[in-house]
Parts: C-alpha cells; structure tokens; sequence
C-alpha cells in the first residue's frame, strides 16, 4: 500500500469519527433536554449579509414535539407546537394560523430539538468547525424537498448554544440561546393556545 493511499484511508477514518463523534454530541444533548427553557436573539439576514430583522423573545421546549416561542420584540408573535399541529400567532395583525406539520415546516429548529425527529434517517450529520468551546455541527436535510439547505447547530460546553438556518430562497436565520436551564418540569398551559376575542383564524 502506497504512503499517499494509506494518508488517504487514514484521513478519511478521522473524518468519519469525528462526523460519528458530532451526531453522537448531538443526540446526547438532545436526549437530556426533556424540558428546556431559554432567551433567545433571532437575527434574518438576506441573500447579500444584509439583516433584515432582528428579533428577542422566550423559547420553551418538551419533548416529545412540544414547544413554544415568544417573540417579544420588535413585534409580538407566538408559535405553539402539541400533537403535530402549530399555531402562529400575530398579535398586530390579530391573526392566528393553524397548520398540521409536514413536510412544509418539518425542519424547523424546534422540530428538530423536540425528541420526534430521526436525525440519522432525516440529516446527513458533519462536523462544520470548532470556534472556541463552541462546536457547531451540520445537518443537511436528505429530502431534496426541504425547505432548508441547511442547519447549523451549536453546542457549546455540551449545552445548546445557538442555530443558524440557510433556506431556499438565500435567507439565513441565525439564533443565539442564553439563560438555558432544562427544569424537572414546564407548566402544561405554555403548550395551549386559545386565540384572544376578535382574532381572524385561519386552518389548513
């Protein structure tokens, strides 16, 4: 076997460890986060870098596929998720939609948390880079219809640090997690949406 032959596997095998090693860090954080409480800072920039909002509120999560955020600023909106259905909310424009998850908003980062997800079956899982204590880790949808080309993960010291989601259309979405506890339980009623009086409700 030549040098440059053997250097080869031998490149490939850590490769590969270190991929196996990325999904392993992953779906470990995953399986301790059975409830998960945080702050978050959400950031869209366009297909040029250009942000084009950046928004704060709460995210909750309980598994398996519960979860909720809070946009608090600059616009208040809601997003509940209980038994495969999701709620968006518009307190401005007083209008609440109603959607059954599939394949449409299948990827969405919550989704992807909440314990419901096969990652291995649904992502192809690599190690992007290392910053610090920060290791994020790639997620490339293997359905060549997914909304997204990719998501990033971070993890930092084990615990979630922040995501980053690059869509179809150039837009990127990245969110930066703080104040991240996993308490022993949530309250059910953060999982429960009533639509407030004179709201416009729509259902598909």
């Amino acid at each position: 076997m030549s040098k440059i032959l053997a250097l080869s596997i031998l490149l490939m095998s850590m490769i590969a460890n270190a991929d196996s090693t990325s999904a392993q860090k992953l779906e470990g954080f995953i399986s301790r986060a059975k409830n998960l409480q945080a702050e978050f800072t959400q950031t869209s920039l366009d297909e040029t870098g250009k942000v084009i909002q950046s928004s704060q509120g709460d995210f909750y999560l309980q598994q398996p596929g519960k979860f909720r955020w809070n946009y608090n600023q600059p616009y208040a909106q809601q997003i509940v998720s209980k038994d495969g259905k999701v709620w968006f909310y518009d307190a401005d424009l007083e209008q609440l939609i109603i959607k059954k998850i599939d394949k449409s908003i299948g990827d969405t980062p919550a989704l992807l948390l909440s314990g419901s997800v096969d990652l291995n079956a649904k992502y192809t899982i690599v190690r992007q880079r290392q910053e610090g204590d920060i290791l994020w880790i790639k997620l490339t949808p293997k359905d060549t219809e997914s909304s997204f080309k990719y998501i990033l993960v971070g993890l930092k010291s084990d615990m979630l640090y922040g995501m980053e989601l690059s869509d179809n259309f150039g837009q990127l979405t990245q969110i930066i997690f703080s104040n991240i506890t996993l308490p022993k339980t949530l309250a059910p009623e953060l999982f429960e949406f009533t639509a407030p009086a004179g709201t416009d409700v729509f259902e598909g």
